[in-house]
């Protein structure tokens, strides 16, 4: 396995890890909120609405990233880089999911867009933790629910 190759399978799997991590996350507060609303009171419902919109952002970030780690074993299964890499263009191009471009984007570029993704996709699920939090303490009256 060469360099480039063990890097993006490297690559591919801490993506796939982050994803279902932030996703499995993601879905807690959805399963345990309506059990603690139930339980004391009804907090307000635009928070709850808030809560599952974040969570639905983490989700779709979550399945972008398993996607995206896909690609990574993809282009890592090629001999080069670039065989791996135009094989990846290939495939996005046949799907229609992006254009042939002159001059493609190397291994890097592609590598920091993907941290970028797995950055926004932590961010949604601090956000959505947060607002499970504060939710939780306004059902409560600040009282803690145990």
């Amino acid at each position: 396995m060469t360099e480039w190759s063990s890097t993006a399978s490297a690559v591919a799997r801490n993506l796939g890890r982050n994803s279902i991590f932030c996703g499995l996350t993601a879905l807690l507060p959805l399963i345990a909120g309506p059990i603690t609303a139930g339980y004391r009171g009804f907090a307000p419902s635009l928070g709850w609405l808030l809560m599952l919109v974040f969570c639905l952002i983490v989700l779709a970030l979550a399945v972008h990233l398993l996607f995206d780690a896909l690609l990574f074993r993809v282009a890592s299964s090629h001999e080069t880089e670039a065989a791996g890499l135009a094989a990846v263009d290939n495939l996005l191009s046949r799907m229609q999911l992006r254009k042939p471009e002159k001059s493609p984007a190397g291994l890097e570029r592609r590598i920091a867009g993907s941290r970028r993704i797995v950055w926004r996709q932590r961010f949604a699920l601090a956000a959505c933790l947060v607002i499970f939090a504060i939710l939780l303490f306004n059902a409560g009256d600040g009282q803690p629910l145990c």
